[in-house]
């Protein structure tokens, strides 16, 4: 059997209602609130479609586990990613010994990323998938150097 997609995700929280604000901070649309359960859930995309889905669940600090997930879009969108959290007070997180300066890349898939944190320290991540060869020998690089090597690369 092959999947389709991963549907839904969920991460723990040790506030709500603080992170329900942060979340919907970064334009997810919250789908419903169940209050008894301390849970919340978004839509991810476009909420008419109902492809995807974040749940939020709120657990006491003790067995708070912090956890990761990943958003992906265009790399054009990808692009203005820095600018958008920077408007909502929302600070880049630097990832695998590089600051967040630019994104960076996964040379084996050329993936390129940019990581944030939500207020319970849950790593999130916006990824696009980048054209050009996979190597696994570049190991994580920012995106300008990425862009350089790709392109030594198709002029040989």
């Amino acid at each position: 059997m092959k999947l389709a997609a991963l549907y839904e995700t969920h991460v723990e929280t040790i506030n709500l209602e603080k992170a329900i604000a942060f979340y919907q901070n970064l334009e997810l649309e919250l789908a419903a609130v169940i209050k008894e359960r301390r849970a919340a859930f978004f839509w991810i995309g476009n909420p008419s479609n109902k492809e995807q889905m974040l749940g939020i669940w709120e657990v006491p600090a003790e067995k708070f586990t912090p956890s990761h997930f990943a958003f992906r879009l265009s790399y054009e969108e990808l692009l203005k990613v820095p600018e958008f959290l920077s408007a909502k007070g929302i600070e880049l997180s630097p990832a695998f010994g590089l600051d967040a300066s630019e994104p960076v890349v996964y040379a084996w898939m050329q993936s390129a990323r940019i990581y944030i944190k939500d207020p319970d320290n849950n790593s999130l991540e916006y990824i696009t998938i980048l054209e050009g060869k996979s190597n696994l020998q570049s190991g994580t690089v920012h995106l300008s150097k990425w862009l350089q090597m790709n392109a030594a690369d198709n002029r040989r």
